[in-house]
């Protein structure tokens, strides 16, 4: 079967989208989850094929369900967003292949820092004026200059969980 996606403009549906994260906490035993609440993105569909598109979250709408923690979150040991208030992610490139499958390149940007990120995502939904993309890749926090590792306790790469629905808006 075979799956375009229509050219044109392309708006972040942010009710219907989510970013979550899940980091292991406490030397692995527990997993630290959160989603952030406000997400704006959007993209272009070039009649060539390319893809562009920039995806924002508010660093400060981190939402853990843990309001002591979220707290810390924002705060200079992590996000710091007094100082960073948005993470970006800036869409270079997204392939379409086989399956559904979407490899997607672009660079992040965390805490003031950019990084090149690519993961693999699938397109869970497509028709004239909407797709859906699901995807999980990792993020090493350190890279980014989120460094904080009390007693060691927070090793590892934070998972990030991500649907994504967008809308045409213009063909």
């Amino acid at each position: 079967m075979t799956v375009a996606v229509e050219t044109g403009l392309w708006q972040l549906d942010a009710g219907a989208s989510t970013v979550a994260l899940k980091h292991k906490a406490m030397w692995g035993l527990v997993a630290a989850k959160g989603v952030f609440t406000t997400v704006s993105g959007g993209g272009e569909v070039a009649a060539d094929g390319t893809v562009t598109g920039t995806l924002v979250l508010d660093a400060a709408s981190i939402d853990t369900k843990n309001a002591k923690r979220d707290t810390h979150l924002r705060s200079a040991d992590f996000f710091d967003v007094e100082k960073y208030p948005e993470i970006t992610f800036a869409v270079h490139a997204a392939e379409l292949g086989a399956d559904r499958v979407v490899k997607v390149s672009g660079q992040l940007t965390v805490h003031g820092i950019s990084r090149p990120q690519n993961f693999t995502a699938r397109l869970s939904q497509v028709d004239a004026d909407a797709v859906t993309l699901d995807a999980t890749f990792t993020v090493d926090r350190n890279e980014f200059g989120i460094t904080l590792n009390q007693l060691g306790m927070m090793g590892g790469l934070t998972a990030i969980t991500t649907t994504l629905r967008f809308t045409r808006t213009v063909a």
